[in-house]
């Protein structure tokens, strides 16, 4: 069983400047809802802030592109097939090495 548990009711309403995860809220909120979003973003910060505790270090942001620089290769077919989707044929050719 799940346990019930309060949500702020002004969390919603932050400016996105004012919002430390709103990458992570505005995707999950379209497809799961406002309320679970905001508690997997909670979670998200719990998590972190554990972490930061057991390890005794500071917060390091990734970065917005840390999937992308991690698989690269997935990025290069996900955005190919997205353009096909979208009605273009697409040749890709790997640019010449800038030594």
């Amino acid at each position: 069983m799940v346990a019930s548990l309060p949500v702020p009711r002004g969390l919603g309403r932050l400016d996105q400047e004012e919002q430390l995860f709103v990458g992570s809220v505005s995707p999950l909120a379209a497809r799961r809802g406002t309320k679970r979003a905001t508690i997997a973003v909670a979670h998200n910060l719990l998590v972190i802030a554990y972490y930061i505790l057991r390890d005794g270090t500071c917060y390091r942001d990734l970065g917005p592109d840390y999937f992308d620089r991690l698989n690269p290769e997935g990025l290069r077919r996900r955005l190919t097939k997205r353009l096909e989707g979208l009605g273009f044929k697409v040749t890709l050719e790997p640019l010449a090495q800038v030594a």
